[in-house]
């Protein structure tokens, strides 16, 4: 089908955000035409907004528009614990769970040889400097994700740290719940399997 430039244009821009397919970027984009002038306003102001003020958190490297960010900042956190993150999105993750009190690290990126993502590329060099200048941090927990690539990271991460006497733990994998065993992959229940405890 045919559109004004402009509107093809709209839908080819909003097509290349992750996850928006072509009849998604098709749908948003007729959408967005359908809204009040100022609506659309709002919504083009937030997006130059956020680009323009939103930056890393000099501490955990994490999304922010006041440094340090709100979670480094806040004195009731546990200081001792830094829970290592492949990037902002997990942070968010973490903490809609509410049992976590500890603070983090944002990667950006796990290591991908077959992406062209190095080891340099992430945010590795400011979590030593941080492990190396606050003599509190106890503990560092590998949250990546549970990919080769996220496994990979994380042994790289607890073979550099080791060495400092800083404790490293992986977060335990396995199960989800609700699921039924005849779908899981062999290495899901693999890891099940290793990460059992007393009942």
């Amino acid at each position: 089908m045919r559109y004004a430039p402009t509107i093809a244009r709209l839908i080819s821009e909003l097509g290349k955000l992750p996850g928006i397919g072509g009849k998604s970027a098709q749908r948003l984009a007729f959408h967005i035409l359908s809204m009040p002038e100022e609506k659309v306003r709002d919504l083009s102001d937030s997006i130059v907004l956020a680009r323009e003020s939103v930056r890393l958190c000099s501490v955990c490297q994490n999304y922010t528009d006041t440094d340090p960010c709100s979670v480094c900042d806040d004195p009731s956190r546990d200081r001792k614990t830094i829970c290592v993150v492949e990037n902002p999105r997990d942070v968010s993750t973490m903490e809609r769970m509410r049992e976590y009190r500890g603070l983090y690290h944002v990667l950006h990126g796990v290591y991908s040889p077959l992406q062209n993502v190095g080891l340099d590329s992430l945010k590795l060099k400011e979590l030593i400097t941080r492990l190396q200048k606050d003599n509190e941090i106890r503990e560092v927990i590998l949250a990546t994700n549970q990919t080769a690539e996220g496994e990979a990271t994380a042994m790289y991460i607890a073979r550099l740290i080791k060495p400092s006497g800083i404790r490293v733990t992986r977060i335990a994998s396995g199960l989800p719940m609700g699921s039924d065993l005849e779908f899981a992959d062999d290495i899901t229940l693999s890891k099940a399997m290793r990460a059992r405890h007393e009942f």
